[in-house]
């Protein structure tokens, strides 16, 4: 098993992250410490494909690369089911609201970003078209998110202390104890009833911070597109996590 996985780290890479060797080719590894995990843990970060090892206070990462030795097979076979990356770049489709929108680069021309006739368009040097890209999705993804948390908020009688795009490749949408919303910017790419049910879930927190039949009622009351957006985001939710 040895011959099959030889870590070997890089001098560029990062105390935290390095490179391995697997029966299929070469994948990325990266190491987290947390003070609350019990046990190793393995996973697959859908984002870049990588592979994250969570290690308790007291494991070392012998006891980490062990376990990842033990589930080869597992490991590879969940990265070769990672949905194909799409890169931001001249020509390439991005969907927003769930509609396909093709980018349109315009390297003469000033103004950043923006949408016309289907189209994303991106302006400046090659090099700053992904970044701008992202920054107008985010910028975005914090307008339509925040409509319908401010409409929902009111409907539920509850106000959000402050809301907040991130980048997450674990959660869609989180609420906070003090009141504060956090969404993925990446919600921006799911069609419109997706984005509406996820915000409703986060609202619906800020009253019960639980899942229990008190939340669900509130969540049906906020929107009518549980079910289908649940069935939407487990089934192409992992695509989104691949752009970029």
């Amino acid at each position: 098993m040895a011959g099959l996985l030889s870590a070997r780290t890089r001098a560029a890479e990062s105390p935290d992250s390095e490179i391995v060797a697997l029966p299929s080719g070469e994948a990325r590894v990266h190491w987290r410490r947390n003070a609350r995990a019990r046990r190793v843990s393995l996973r697959i970060d859908p984002s870049d494909g990588a592979i994250v090892v969570t290690l308790p206070p007291r494991a070392s990462r012998k006891a980490g690369m062990a376990l990842l030795m033990g589930h080869v097979d597992w490991v590879t076979q969940r990265i070769a089911a990672l949905p194909v990356a799409v890169a931001l770049a001249d020509g390439a489709e991005v969907p927003i609201g769930g509609v396909p929108h093709r980018i349109r680069h315009h390297p003469d021309r000033r103004g950043a970003a923006w949408l016309e006739d289907g189209e994303l368009h991106v302006t400046g040097a090659p090099e700053f078209l992904p970044r701008r890209a992202v920054d107008f999705l985010r910028a975005e993804a914090g307008r339509r998110l925040a409509v319908l948390v401010r409409a929902k908020a009111g409907m539920a009688g509850v106000i959000p202390a402050r809301i907040t795009i991130k980048d997450t490749s674990s959660r869609w949408g989180s609420c906070a104890p003090d009141g504060a919303l956090a969404f993925s910017w990446r919600l921006v790419m799911a069609p419109d009833y997706v984005q509406d049910y996820v915000a409703a879930h986060e609202v619906a927190h800020l009253r019960h911070m639980n899942h229990g039949p008190d939340f669900w009622a509130l969540v049906a009351s906020l929107t009518a597109h549980t079910s289908r957006a649940m069935t939407w985001l487990r089934r192409e939710g992992p695509k989104l996590l691949r752009v970029g």
